[in-house]
């Protein structure tokens, strides 16, 4: 089967550690691509401190131009409404059912990860790929490893690689206060946030 990996967010904005992550899944688990699926409307995150969601999936588009494993997926950007990873995974399952599914993520999402909608549906539907970084030792990610194969029956692989001192809201903060923001975005992304004038 095709081993296809996600990563889905809110890409608000999509920034190196994004791209470090997905990188570094593609060469531990020899993936064959890694979809970036930018979220709609996320049912989690106040709406008025994030981007358009047209904005949200030109900036993705435009960080991983020129990456032959990596593809932009409007699976959720193209919905009304709320938008559940359950739903996306087992849509993407119904449709391709030759692909072998590895959603993507960080360290700090593994611990929350039973917070967010139905994740029973989740574990069922691909497996987990989560760095070991955002200060969790391994130890810590390992016992919560084992917590979610016990409880979901879960498959949770760790993906072993530096930290990237790199966060969304980071950027918006220094945007909107005029502070450089180099080395932290694909240039393309950030010429694109100077033009619009997002998070000012």
């Amino acid at each position: 089967m095709k081993k296809t990996g996600i990563m889905g967010g809110t890409f608000n904005p999509i920034h190196n550690g994004h791209l470090a992550l997905a990188q570094a899944a593609l060469r531990q688990y020899a993936l064959e691509e890694v979809l970036f699926v930018p979220c709609g409307q996320p049912y989690m995150k106040d709406p008025l401190s994030i981007a358009p969601c047209g904005d949200r999936v030109r900036m993705t588009a435009l960080a991983i131009s020129g990456q032959p494993a990596f593809r932009l997926s409007t699976i959720e950007a193209d919905s009304a409404g709320d938008t559940y990873t359950y739903q996306t995974l087992e849509r993407l399952r119904r449709d391709n059912p030759d692909e072998d599914y590895y959603f993507i993520m960080g360290a700090d999402s593994l611990f929350h990860i039973t917070e967010w909608k139905c994740p029973e549906r989740i574990f069922a539907a691909c497996h987990i790929l989560a760095a070991t970084r955002n200060g969790r030792t391994e130890d810590d990610m390992r016992e919560q490893l084992h917590r979610l194969e016990r409880a979901y029956h879960a498959d949770v692989r760790l993906l072993q690689m530096d930290a990237v001192p790199v966060s969304s809201t980071e950027i918006r903060r220094r945007i909107a206060a005029g502070e450089p923001v180099d080395g932290e975005l694909p240039e393309a992304v950030a010429d694109y946030i100077r033009e619009k004038g997002l998070y000012r």
